[in-house]
């Protein structure tokens, strides 16, 4: 599970990247530097934890996934999702007494909602 959150972190951040590069018009510019950000912040805390995990488990994550992007529609929509899902599986990927992992975690989980909250603006 934990190889799962991994991946789909990985994802959401070339997800955002795409996007980032795509921003262009009128207001584009919000649009532009929420994403960077986004991605830039997503990948780090993406390698805190699995690195973190490794370290209490103290081995290798076995397997991260590629994960295809299945989902259509706007970014903002597609990040709702994801953070849904890590909100969903958080205590199966980490178990809820290993606060320093939980924290990584919501910490992951706050970047969505930074996002998410900028990406809402006009």
């Amino acid at each position: 599970m934990i190889g799962h959150l991994i991946a789909l972190l990985f994802l959401g951040r070339d997800l955002a990247h795409r996007e980032h590069l795509k921003a262009q018009g009128p207001g584009s510019f919000a649009r532009h530097k929420a994403l960077n950000d986004f991605y830039i912040n997503i990948i780090e805390l993406a390698d805190n934890l699995a690195e973190a995990y490794q370290g209490r488990q103290g081995k290798p994550i076995s397997e991260i996934p590629l994960l295809e992007n299945k989902g259509d529609g706007e970014i903002a929509e597609q990040l709702r999702k994801q953070l849904d899902w890590i909100e969903a599986n958080r205590y199966e990927a980490v178990k809820k007494t290993d606060t320093p992992l939980q924290n990584i975690i919501d910490e992951i989980c706050g970047e969505y909602l930074s996002a998410l909250y900028m990406l809402s603006l006009k």
